[in-house]
C-alpha cells in the first residue's frame, strides 16, 4: 500500500505515540515516500510538541528525508531538555549540516564533551566522527587542552574511534581513562 498526504496526519500522530521501535520504523518509512515539500515542514512542526518521542522520532525522520530546509529547525533541538533527543538530534544535525555550518555543529558537540553517561559519550563520539576529522580536529584540540579529566578521557576515545570505527567505544573509553590517568595524553595530536 502506498502512502497518501491524506494519512499523514494519521502517520505522524501514531509516531509520537507508537511504543514499538519496529512499528516507528515502518512508519517513518511511509512518511518518507511523501513529498519532501509537502511532508518536512509539517514534521518539523513536531519539533515542538511537548512529547518526547514525537520530537524524536520527528528528528529521525528528518534525517532520512535529508532535506536541508529542515536545517534550522534540527539545530534549534540540540538544546532539548530530554537528553535522548538531544542525542537523536545530534545525528539529525551531522545528516542535515550545511557546509558553512559544519566547523559551528563541531564546536556546539564539542561543549558536551565528557558529560553524561556511557551510552550518551559513546552517541557524542559517533556523531562527531561522522562530520569528519578536518571538523573536528580543532575543537577536539582545544577540548583536550582545557577540558578536565573525563573530557580529556571522551576526547581521546573520540579520537581513537576516529582512526578505527570499527573498535568498539567501551575498550576506546577504557584505554582513555587509563592514558589520561597516567598523564599521557594533553592534546589529540599523535
Amino acid at each position: 500500500m502506498t502512502p497518501s498526504l491524506p494519512d499523514l496526519e494519521i502517520l505522524l500522530h501514531q509516531c509520537a505515540v507508537e511504543p514499538d521501535f519496529q512499528v516507528r520504523e515502518m512508519l517513518t518509512w511511509a512518511l518518507i515516500r511523501l513529498p519532501a515539500n509537502m511532508v518536512v515542514p509539517r514534521v518539523c512542526e513536531e519539533l515542538a510538541r511537548p512529547e518526547p518521542q514525537a520530537r524524536l522520532q520527528a528528528l529521525h525522520t528528518l534525517s532520512k528525508f535529508k532535506d536541508a530546509t529542515a536545517w534550522p529547525a534540527v539545530a534549534g533541538c540540540l538544546d532539548d531538555e530530554d537528553q535522548r533527543v538531544v542525542r537523536t538530534a545530534w545525528y539529525a544535525a551531522v545528516a542535515l549540516v550545511p557546509e558553512n555550518k559544519r566547523d559551528w555543529l563541531a564546536g556546539k558537540l564539542a561543549a558536551s564533551l565528557g558529560h553524561g553517561d556511557a551510552e550518551t559519550q559513546r552517541s557524542l563520539s559517533r556523531a562527531l566522527v561522522a562530520l569528519g576529522k578536518d571538523v573536528i580536529d580543532p575543537v577536539l584540540a582545544v577540548a583536550a587542552e582545557r577540558g578536565d579529566a573525563t573530557v580529556r578521557q571522551h576526547v581521546d576515545a573520540t579520537v581513537r574511534l576516529l582512526q578505527d570505527p570499527d573498535s568498539g567505544f567501551a575498550t576506546s573509553l577504557k584505554s582513555a581513562r587509563r592514558e589520561v590517568a597516567l598523564g599521557r595524553t594533553r592534546s589529540t595530536k599523535g
